[in-house]
């Protein structure tokens, strides 16, 4: 877990026009949802296993989720 002095693991520019600031931000959930998608089994087995052990209801499986 990140601390408060930990160097950023991004570099963000801290000005960016409102176009480029909503390309990052696409960019940003298209891999989102492409990591989700190429880890899915592996991310339904670890929230499987981890409501078993919290006796939590399991979330939505991340390729049944909507697209935002």
């Amino acid at each position: 877990m990140l601390q408060p002095n930990d160097l950023p693991l991004v570099c963000l520019p801290l000005d960016l026009p409102d176009a480029a600031a909503a390309e990052l931000v696409e960019f940003l959930h298209q891999l989102t949802e492409a990591l989700e998608r190429h880890y899915a089994g592996q991310l339904h087995r670890y929230y499987t296993a981890a409501d078993q052990r919290d006796g939590e209801p399991s979330p939505p499986s991340p390729t049944t989720s909507p697209s935002f």
